[in-house]
């Protein structure tokens, strides 16, 4: 049988605020257990929680974002379980008014098609705490720092159709936060968590099938595999005879599988009702108009404009645009070298090969963007051939200077000179007399293969500092004399 994956997302995106949503906690990550928890967070008796604004701000900010409607009335609910790190018995979020409604996301997918996703809502909610097992011989340990850490939760419609797809939409949430500055988007530190939602159908059957909810996957890499995982279990289930059971579950990376953790609850086991600590919000008209005068230019408007401005590919001006750090180096390299291909190949080879490989983001690339196109400058009026360039990029990297310096000091000024030129192919056409005369004996086809070890001994002689286009020109004809 041909089945067809369902997947819907729920991303959990931690909110840049200085403190918590309903108190004046702190939110760093990495503290020592326990001491950013104030007794509002740990629901003491005679303590009331106070909303956050900036929080709000945040919500409304990622609505307008994604062409959303703005919930003007929305409420905080209270939802009912146990759990030992909701030291309440409860956690507030929204649910039947939430602050962000529908809205949609466009994500690219392999072969450059735009495929629109549909975002159901988006709302706000205070994180839970952490349990921790390792190091209490045989019990568990209670960090309540996340406590009452603003989130926003943004839950898809189950519009995305295999692995790969949730992947994109997940990248594009991911970029979209980062760009408005609401979350940092550290996957590692937990700033944003996805929860998979899986089912299959027979294709061309309309009715969903019963879904599986992979909890808090944490990276692009392990989405693509729970789903994937998630997706085999369930046909290999159907096809033997079996039934998919709603219920929450977890991947194991280590062993590559999905196992159970929890039957899966439904909005009424929750026991949702108003926060009675909490009042509606009402958002105004001018509130929502000043938030939207706040947006940046948005990731798939930038794409278009560079494309647009600066004739770049679909392709080159995705990887540009997926982070607002990488738009504004590559925009700053390219202003000071005026060769938006030329910045674009260097942004995507050399830097990015470079800070993968040091394992550094781009903020904290150790060649500025201005140091990058002043470099570009010195290809451009043939100062320096690209091979020489790559050696000039690796001494600013290391730190021993500017490219104007590093070229002088080192002697790595590109040879024009004709005359020097032609003198300096004599001298390897002359040591290399056998394969000249087989090459003028061979036909174009064997011409096209030798013509290019001639090329590789002139800049072997020259040591890479002779014009390639000249070395080019000047061995063709002089190897058709």
């Amino acid at each position: 049988m041909q089945w067809e994956i369902v997947i819907g997302l729920e991303i959990h995106a931690q909110l840049t605020t200085a403190s918590k949503i309903f108190s004046g906690s702190a939110t760093t990550f990495g503290a020592e257990p326990n001491i950013q928890a104030s007794l509002i967070d740990l629901g003491m008796p005679g303590t009331l929680p106070v909303l956050n604004k900036q929080a709000v701000r945040n919500a409304v900010k990622f609505g307008l974002a994604i062409d959303a409607q703005i919930g003007t009335t929305n409420v905080f609910a209270r939802k009912n379980y146990f759990y030992p790190d909701l030291p309440k018995g409860y956690q507030i979020s929204q649910m039947d008014l939430p602050i962000v409604g529908k809205g949609f996301i466009d994500i690219t997918l392999d072969d450059g098609s735009i495929k629109r996703v549909g975002v159901t809502r988006a709302h706000l909610e205070e994180d839970a705490g952490k349990s921790l097992h390792e190091d209490f011989h045989g019990m568990s340990g209670i960090d309540l720092n996340r406590a009452g850490t603003p989130l926003l939760e943004i839950v898809s419609e189950p519009d995305m159709r295999s692995a790969k797809e949730a992947v994109a939409y997940a990248k594009t949430i991911h970029s979209l936060v980062r760009y408005l500055g609401i979350c940092d988007g550290n996957m590692a530190e937990g700033s944003l968590r996805c929860d998979c939602n899986v089912s299959i159908r027979p294709k061309g059957q309309e009715e969903f099938g019963t879904r599986c909810e992979i909890k808090n996957v944490n990276s692009f890499r392990f989405i693509e595999k729970a789903i994937n995982t998630e997706v085999q279990r369930q046909i290999e289930l159907i096809e033997d005879g079996g039934k998919v059971v709603q219920e929450t579950r977890l991947y194991d990376p280590n062993k590559d599988e999905t196992r159970s953790m929890r039957s899966k609850e439904e909005a009424n086991d929750y026991r949702y009702f108003p926060d009675p600590d909490l009042l509606p919000i009402i958002i105004e008209a001018a509130f929502i108009e000043e938030v939207r005068g706040e947006l940046p230019e948005l990731p798939q408007q930038k794409r278009e404009r560079f494309q647009r401005e600066f004739g770049l590919s679909v392709y080159d001006a995705s990887v540009l645009s997926a982070s607002r750090e990488m738009a504004d180096y590559f925009e700053e390299v390219q202003k000071v070298c005026t060769d938006a291909k030329l910045a674009a190949n260097w942004v995507m080879g050399e830097l990015s090969s470079l800070l993968n490989k040091e394992g550094l983001d781009i903020e904290q690339s150790p060649v500025s963007g201005s140091q990058l196109g002043k470099m570009l400058l010195r290809i451009k009026d043939n100062t320096i051939s690209g091979k020489i360039a790559k050696m000039v990029f690796e001494a600013m990297a290391a730190g021993k200077g500017d490219a104007d310096a590093i070229i002088k000091s080192q002697g790595l000024e590109q040879v024009t000179d004709s005359n020097a030129i032609e003198n300096m192919l004599d001298e390897v056409l002359a040591a290399n007399a056998g394969q000249v005369q087989q090459y003028r004996d061979s036909d174009e086809a064997k011409r096209g293969k030798m013509f290019g070890f001639f090329v590789g001994q002139a800049m072997k002689a020259s040591k890479g500092k002779a014009n390639p286009q000249q070395v080019n020109e000047l061995l063709r004809r002089k190897l058709e004399d």
